[in-house]
């Protein structure tokens, strides 16, 4: 999951795993793959630069024992 900030400055959470695309329009639309859009204030590359870092924490976190 990934936090991002809507254009009013309200806080949200998305699932970096269901991001589809990312455009500027200028604006950054980020478009999940369940076709919902989403007009956010950071730039297309702090998203990329986002879901970089969680998908590496994914990937380098050990999984604790059940």
């Amino acid at each position: 999951m990934i936090e991002l900030t809507k254009l009013q400055n309200a806080k949200i959470v998305v699932n970096a795993d269901m991001i589809e695309f990312v455009e500027a329009t200028p604006d950054t639309i980020v478009t999940t793959s369940t076709g919902k859009k989403l007009m956010v204030q950071e730039s297309v590359e702090k998203v990329i630069e986002l879901v970089i870092a969680y998908k590496r924490r994914c990937l380098t976190t050990p999984r604790k024992k059940a």
